[in-house]
């Protein structure tokens, strides 16, 4: 497999990252929300490099199944622990590819009433949009190749990967 991405290069994107939602935060207290499974390793780093007082939680929602092509049918396989009403909300995903996936679970949350809503993306796949979505905070825009490593899997493997490297290259 071929890495696409190193790990000393995410980790110095994530900590850009960080600061910029800590100079934006500033002064509040941002509600993270990360999309499992993909975002767990995203989330954590993430987590560490905001200096700010936040709060973690953690939603499942379901496209791919065990395809590297996203079904376009979207499902919540878990719900969120806290209340979301007032509250200035980040949702973490591992990697915006259709927006048909992060365009439902955004509805969904706006449903729920949170003060403000923003998007932390670590990957961005912007040809393969088919609906267009705000992305706040986007770590890196790549080609439209099948990825694994740092959280992202396939079937459930790959995900401990320290680099995001393209599957069957």
């Amino acid at each position: 497999m071929k890495v696409l991405l190193g790990h000393d290069a995410i980790q110095a994107r994530v900590l850009e990252m960080g600061r910029d939602i800590a100079r934006d935060y500033a002064s509040r207290e941002p509600h993270l929300v990360g999309v499992l499974k993909g975002a767990c390793t995203f989330m954590t780093d993430l987590s560490r490099a905001i200096d700010l007082s936040l709060t973690l939680d953690y939603i499942a929602v379901s496209s791919y199944g065990a395809a590297t092509k996203s079904s376009g049918e979207v499902k919540l396989v878990k719900d969120l622990d806290q209340g979301l009403e007032g509250r200035d909300l980040l949702v973490v995903e591992d990697i915006v590819d259709t927006g048909l996936t992060l365009n439902y679970l955004l509805n969904v949350l706006r449903a729920r009433g949170p003060r403000t809503l923003k998007v932390a993306a670590l990957l961005s796949k912007p040809s393969r949009r088919l609906v267009e979505i705000p992305v706040d905070y986007v770590g890196f825009s790549i080609e439209d190749h099948f990825v694994v490593g740092y959280g992202l899997d396939y079937n459930e493997k790959y995900r401990n990967l320290r680099d995001i490297v393209v599957y069957g290259s």
